[in-house]
């Protein structure tokens, strides 16, 4: 990471007023889409190398429609109202020191460390400096927004776990949603052979993303028709159509299944291990040095994120419960503030 110069010519913009209190979705208790309601709660305060962003947008991912049901991150939730939102874009109205590499105006994006402090469902948000990185130039902030949580899990389990190359074959289930759709395409840009399941409208979509094969998994069984691969991405689990398990049929002897869902097949690393299969489960990293490099991947156009659909902020109930309906293609955004 490069610090700024402090020189005279490099002068730092003045931080711009930001109020006691804001806007944000919040809910009090775990339960269905109607828990979530507009409030006003005060502005949280960065500590430490946090930054404060003000923030246009928020990506909406599977793990918040979880923690608002009482699952996923709400293990760690300690006191509510709760502000739910791990992916932001924004600006940075706030820095903990003058050379800082992000400075006041500077367009970022990243991970909150939700439930630690409250997330992006919200007009600010403390996103510590690690998790952040500039936002890529040729995206909006509502694009941009789309990106970190999916294009981060995408990137840990394809670039350093699957460690794709040229001639593996790589099986991506749900390779048309948040999560798939990157998949789909670091596999795709690091050379692999890449086979992914979809439905719908997904199925040429992800073929223009560069996968070689696609499987409509409503009118084919994957296994009948998909030659031994080398690594399954499983996006899905055992909770729809025992696709975990019936993963394992496809995976070349020593080869790796990587379960990313948490909880939707307990039973996955002794199932591989009895076929003689590697496995490992996978949690996304908040790594702003990764996301640096997934914005000029972006940028070049070699990498493209694609949103399904915007709500405002006030309809994050209705964006829940649209992205519980399932079939989203790509990822679903809340806009939060103007640019």
């Amino acid at each position: 990471m490069r610090f700024r110069s402090t020189r005279p010519e490099t002068a730092l913009l003045p931080a711009p007023a930001v109020p006691d209190s804001m806007r944000a979705v919040v809910f009090d208790d775990p339960g269905s889409t109607e828990v979530l309601r507009t409030a006003e709660v005060p502005v949280p305060t960065p500590v430490l190398s946090e930054v404060l962003v003000r923030v246009v947008a928020a990506g909406v991912n599977p793990i918040d429609a979880k923690t608002r049901a009482g699952r996923g991150l709400s293990v760690a939730i300690e006191q509510s109202p709760c502000v739910l939102g791990l992916d932001v874009s924004g600006v940075v109205v706030r820095t903990p020191f003058d050379a800082h590499p992000f400075p006041v105006g500077t367009e970022v994006y990243g991970m909150a460390a939700v439930p630690r402090t409250p997330g992006a469902y919200a007009e600010y948000a403390v996103v510590p400096t690690l998790s952040l990185a500039r936002k890529p130039s040729s995206l909006s902030h509502v694009e941009a927004a789309g990106v970190p949580v999916a294009a981060l899990t995408a990137w840990g389990v394809i670039v350093e776990t699957a460690l794709a190359h040229q001639g593996q074959r790589i099986l991506v289930h749900a390779g048309g949603g948040g999560v798939g759709h990157f998949a789909v395409q670091f596999a795709t840009y690091f050379g692999a052979h890449v086979i992914a399941t979809g439905s719908g409208r997904t199925l040429d979509w992800l073929s223009e993303l560069g996968a070689a094969q696609v499987v409509d998994y409503t009118s084919e069984r994957f296994e009948d028709v998909v030659e031994p691969v080398d690594v399954v991405v499983d996006l899905v689990g055992n909770v729809a159509d025992d696709t975990g398990t019936r993963s394992l049929d496809v995976i070349k002897p020593g080869g790796l299944l990587i379960e990313v869902p948490t909880g939707a097949w307990p039973g996955f690393r002794e199932a591989a291990a009895a076929r003689g299969i590697r496995s490992t489960d996978y949690k996304t990293i908040p790594d702003g040095g990764a996301l640096a490099t997934i914005a000029r991947l972006l940028d070049s156009g070699a990498v493209r994120v694609y949103v399904d659909r915007v709500f405002d902020l006030s309809d994050a109930a209705a964006a829940h419960a649209e992205l519980e309906r399932g079939h989203t293609r790509g990822k679903i955004v809340l806009h939060v503030s103007d640019d």
